[in-house]
């Protein structure tokens, strides 16, 4: 009898697990969740106003308008004069060039609500030119197909100082040159010439920085960034944003 009583005993003490405490289930490990990505900045309508679609006018929902004109990289290095010019005339001292009528860019300010003052004057003293401020947004397409948007002073470097432009520009609106041989002729835009938009000062620019920023060889201070602008021929939207005072 013993020995019947003794069996169920000596079986239960070697069913594993039999008198151990429950454990909790263990819960597979989550994944971590990937941040989510912050907005793109926002893109307005873009409507082509010439006829070679090089010149674009950029309508935002709450009333903004931006200039957009399609250019390419024409210099990566050495000294500065401009930022951009008409395509062709002095790509030899311009980070940018673009097939588009200067003309025509300053009637597109005008519609983005902008105001032409005046260009600048060295005689009988100086005087800088003035006018609407323009802020200038450089957008391309990097090696990895990202769209890249960045200030246009990212490209410019004072070459004494070695830090970049602290400027933005201001529609000084250029001017115009009758022909006095013959006065029914249309008058000549003098931007055309070239001097788009400047980084160092001329009469005839269209867009001008609003310091003192000769324009003789011996005394020119900007130059251009190289390890910041993309290769030669790389497609850039040169972006023009009126700043309106309120």
């Amino acid at each position: 009898m013993k020995m019947r009583l003794l069996l169920p005993f000596v079986f239960l003490a070697f069913v594993p697990g039999c008198f151990e405490e429950d454990k909790p289930a263990t819960t597979p490990a989550k994944t971590p969740e990937k941040p989510a990505e912050p907005p793109k900045p926002a893109m307005g309508k873009r409507t082509p106003m010439n006829k070679n679609k090089t010149l674009l006018l950029e309508s935002f929902d709450d009333g903004k308008k931006r200039v957009v004109i399609e250019a390419a990289v024409c210099l990566r290095e050495g000294a500065l004069e401009l930022l951009m010019c008409r395509k062709p005339s002095k790509e030899h001292e311009s980070l940018l060039h673009s097939d588009v009528n200067a003309i025509d860019i300053h009637t597109v300010l005008i519609l983005a609500k902008a105001k032409p003052g005046s260009p600048v004057t060295w005689q009988p003293d100086y005087k800088p030119a003035h006018g609407t401020k323009i802020k200038i947004w450089l957008e391309y397409v990097d090696k990895k197909g990202a769209t890249v948007t960045v200030p246009a002073a990212t490209w410019v470097r004072n070459f004494r100082t070695q830090k970049q432009l602290e400027s933005d520009w201001v529609f000084a609106g250029s001017r115009f040159f009758k022909d006095p041989d013959d006065p029914k002729k249309e008058p000549f835009y003098m931007a055309n010439n070239g001097d788009v938009i400047s980084v160092a000062n001329f009469p005839d620019s269209m867009l001008d920085l609003p310091i003192e920023s000769s324009k003789e060889n011996a005394s020119l201070a900007f130059e251009a960034w190289t390890e910041r602008i993309p290769e030669l021929k790389t497609k850039v939207n040169i972006i023009l944003e009126p700043v309106l005072e309120k």
